[in-house]
């Protein structure tokens, strides 16, 4: 599918989604939160607290924090390094893998919606 995100559509479309995703009743995930998420399941493993801070550039106990609330939701889990036991390392979850996916659905969907021309009431 391609996307054309000329002039403000990419606004329409991140809105439409947000709006989707706070009508959808679920988890309310702050910006730091759905970044941190993503990072985690899109970029290859293995994901630490250092090494996600320094993609993000935000410190490590911002990290940390969002760590801590996503583990609460049951969409990330941390695990002791077998290699390196003073590491935790940052993993997926198949809870977490299933909101994505909604995520994704959430945004195709809007941008079904915003691709559409616009009526008036």
């Amino acid at each position: 599918m391609n996307i054309d995100l000329n002039g403000h559509e990419g606004l329409r479309l991140w809105l439409q989604t947000l709006t989707d995703t706070v009508r959808a009743r679920g988890p309310d995930l702050t910006s730091r939160q759905l970044a941190l998420l993503l990072m985690i399941y899109l970029k290859p493993p293995p994901h630490t607290v250092r090494g996600l801070a320094q993609a993000l550039n935000v410190s490590k106990p911002v990290i940390t924090r969002a760590v801590d609330s996503l583990s609460i939701l049951g969409y990330v889990k941390r695990v002791r390094d077998e290699t390196d036991k003073r590491n935790v390392l940052i993993q997926r979850t198949v809870k977490g893998a299933v909101f994505l996916t909604d995520f994704a659905e959430i945004m195709e969907k809007a941008s079904q919606k915003t691709n559409q021309p616009e009526t008036l009431p």
